[in-house]
């Protein structure tokens, strides 16, 4: 059972009273924080677009598509956990959700190890097959070794947070990435405009806040008085546990990291129009990711409440958050986008003053903001199956409706009109795609599932 008295609850019950408010009250902080994030990688890019020109700032934001196909397959580990530790909350079962989050802990310092060591090594091969410019890829292959090298500390954090936040905390790790961001920016400044190390000074920068962020989310959890506090002695892996979290994260992983191929390949074919081009889509996709890390809080609120209310056998609120969250993605899609297409020239134009690279920036822009609504309501999707317990099912759809659908697209219908536009409009159509397959699946599948957890 729950400690009938806590100093000072962080944790949010799910399964009672209604639910808008309550996952807008666990969205918001997420939606500041990734925010956050995107304003201190944001700090990356502007400071290297300004002070080192459009090669440096090439190098810097064409390693994303590389660092999340090493990466996702991991991190998806940390989807596992959060849906293991939210449910076995929801459940009030305090000793199970315990060992879950002790081994998510322990897993997580050793695949950060694993892939710092994976990353550092295969940066410039796969930089190479990316056709990386000639011009950009040895600055790329710095950031991206040096980025690694901080992998153990980012694995720590995300794995730290996914356990805050599948007990309804999402306020904590937001004040711990204020802090670290802090700290990025005033690196980023110190190391590239003082000491002019351009691309290392931006890596050194962003693994030194990843360190300051996995402290802070340590620190709380050891010294917290909840049910989600951690005993370093207690850092083991619970055979149960993992296997839990693998049957649910593993796919996810996979999921994301497959998707990822796609992008390396969109990337690579960006990459074939020269360095100019892929400043401009690297700019685009950072002033885009403000309004899918506002769309993506949606995807994690859906996981997590529908995780807990099933575990505690409230499938009447399952399906309404399904509801509800579809709603809340629309409106921040939709909104945001247009805001966004509207400020599309001022909002490139902080990252880099250069006509050329504004320019390649607004062709991005003019496809993906309109539609953006539709990755929304699609990764919404992915985290309501995710948390009534479906992954595999959603990994399949996503890698044939988004992934394969992109590479197919890519090699048919791009390669026989090679332009920018018919490039990224297979982002729109894989994601409206996507989502009514996963609707029909949903459909399909929930009543069953749903009546079986039923109190």
């Amino acid at each position: 059972m729950l400690p009938k008295r806590r100093a000072k609850s962080h944790e949010m019950d799910m399964t009672t009273g209604p639910l808008l408010p309550k996952i807008l009250a666990f969205s918001g902080p997420l939606i500041l924080t990734g925010i956050m994030q995107l304003l201190y990688n944001a700090a990356d890019v502007i400071v290297v677009g300004n002070y080192a020109g459009h090669e440096a700032l090439a190098a810097v934001s064409s390693t994303g598509s590389l660092i999340n196909l090493l990466v996702n397959v991991f991190m998806g580990l940390s989807v596992g956990a959060s849906v293991v530790i939210a449910r076995h909350y929801g459940a009030r079962d305090i000793a199970a959700m315990r060992k879950a989050e002790h081994t998510a802990i322990t897993m997580a310092l050793i695949m950060g190890i694993g892939v710092g060591l994976m990353g550092f090594l295969l940066a410039r091969p796969l930089l190479e097959l990316m056709d990386s410019p000639e011009d950009v890829i040895d600055g790329a292959t710095l950031y991206v070794r040096i980025f690694f090298l901080g992998m153990p500390a980012n694995m720590l954090y995300n794995f730290g947070a996914a356990a805050l936040r599948a007990v309804g905390d999402t306020r904590r790790p937001m004040y711990y990435l204020m802090i670290s961001g802090l700290v990025n920016v005033l690196l980023n400044l110190l190391l590239v405009i003082r000491f002019h190390l351009d691309v290392a000074g931006v890596a050194i920068a962003t693994v030194a806040s990843q360190a300051v962020s996995m402290v802070l989310v340590l620190q709380c959890l050891i010294r917290s008085h909840n049910a989600v506090r951690l005993e370093l002695r207690e850092c083991r892996v619970d055979k149960k546990s993992l296997m839990d979290m693998i049957r649910i994260g593993l796919p996810a992983g996979l999921q994301g990291s497959l998707f990822s191929i796609s992008n390396v390949l969109i990337q690579s074919s960006v990459n074939s129009f020269g360095s100019l081009v892929v400043a401009g889509n690297g700019v685009a996709s950072n002033v885009e990711g403000f309004v899918y890390t506002a769309m993506n809080a949606q995807h994690q609120a859906d996981m997590t409440f529908a995780s807990q209310n099933l575990g505690a056998g409230r499938t009447d609120r399952v399906q309404k958050v399904l509801w509800v969250c579809l709603g809340v993605v629309i409106a921040i899609g939709l909104g945001m986008g247009l805001i966004f297409y509207l400020l599309g020239e001022r909002l490139l134009g902080l990252y880099n003053s250069e006509p050329e690279v504004i320019r390649y920036g607004m062709i991005r822009l003019g496809i993906i903001l309109p539609t953006y609504f539709l990755c929304g309501m699609m990764d919404v999707m992915v985290g309501q199956l995710r948390g009534i317990g479906y992954s595999i099912m959603p990994m399949i759809v996503s890698l044939t409706g988004a992934c394969l659908l992109r590479i197919v697209w890519i090699l048919t219908v791009f390669a026989a009109n090679p332009t920018l536009n018919i490039l990224y409009i297979s982002y729109p159509i894989s994601w409206g795609v996507t989502f009514a397959v996963h609707m029909v699946c949903y459909l399909l599948v929930a009543r069953k599932k749903l009546k079986k957890y039923a109190a």
